[in-house]
């Protein structure tokens, strides 16, 4: 995990140095860049996909990108001109600065308006699935405690270990201390580690609570039960992809390819992908290939 956090910020260095115009600004070029995660690999792999389908071009892929700032920053530094996935709720907060908002096309609207408006990009409209935090008990811990939504936490609060995303943990307006006052208690004893960690750690009973995300294919590896967020903290995570005007505006037919893949893709066909890469051990390229293949790259409409 160092390694790759290494490579990341090698990644970054590169970009940071590169100035200015070049054939990626200009949308001459496609690069796409991707997070480190096994979604956004997919969605990036997909997009790729399409775009070699409908528009017979060649797409260089930027990988294994940390955040979704960091995403940000490289579109910004001119080295990518399309960064998938990308999520309405973070981009809210990280990238705009922007307090949290709850009303998912609210946000979206924003977003969308917002990320024209300062840095010229579009902002697309969502795949169809959102991947949200959500706290996540074993099958057993969920019976033995009658576990059902988030506030039922409370009672056990001071008893059970919770592994979350380390980031959460000092994260604004989404983020533990906002958590403890929108639901009025605290864990006793937290754990913040990478999220690919907190699946494994729950499974093999190191944790008895974790927070992780709603698409990921863990979840059924595990047989993990989902706690239904009964307050609603979590703001919209709606997922898309983000590409340049400039790339859209020198090749308009790559934005009509990439609006093909507006709400085609739901919450449950998202976690089974992840399931089929990190669960089935499929490298991402092949499971975004054989979706595309599946549904016939959704000829015949938008």
């Amino acid at each position: 995990m160092k390694k790759l956090a290494l490579l990341a910020c090698s990644v970054l260095l590169i970009l940071a140095g590169c100035s200015g115009k070049n054939a990626v600004e200009e949308g001459e070029e496609i690069s796409i860049a991707s997070a480190a995660t096994t979604e956004s690999a997919i969605t990036a792999y997909i997009v790729k996909g399409m775009i070699e389908h409908y528009n017979d071009q060649d797409v260089k892929m930027i990988n294994n990108l940390g955040t979704g700032v960091t995403l940000h920053q490289a579109m910004v530094n001119g080295d990518a001109n399309i960064s998938t996935a990308r999520y309405t709720g973070t981009d809210l907060i990280g990238v705009l600065q922007e307090d949290p908002m709850k009303d998912p096309k609210k946000v979206t609207e924003k977003v969308q308006r917002l990320m024209s408006e300062r840095f010229q990009q579009h902002y697309f409209n969502s795949y169809g699935f959102e991947n949200t935090y959500a706290f996540m008990v074993t099958e057993e811990t969920a019976k033995k405690y009658n576990l059902k939504k988030v506030s039922d936490l409370k009672k056990i609060a001071d008893e059970v270990k919770v592994g979350i995303d380390t980031s959460w943990m000092t994260r604004e307006g989404d983020g533990y201390k906002a958590f403890a006052k929108e639901y009025g208690f605290k864990f006793a004893d937290i754990f913040p580690m990478q999220i690919g960690l907190v699946y494994d750690a729950l499974a093999a009973g190191k944790m008895d609570v974790i927070l992780g995300y709603t698409t990921d294919g863990r979840i059924s590896s595990y047989n993990l039960v989902t706690l239904q967020d009964d307050r609603q903290f979590f703001p919209p995570y709606d997922a898309t992809l983000i590409a340049t005007e400039a790339l859209l505006k020198a090749q308009p037919d790559v934005k009509e390819t990439l609006d093909k893949l507006q709400g085609k893709i739901s919450t449950e066909q998202m976690q089974k992908l992840n399931y089929e890469a990190d669960n089935d051990l499929i490298e991402p390229a092949i499971v975004a290939e054989r979706f595309l293949e599946d549904n016939n790259y959704f000829e015949g409409g938008k």
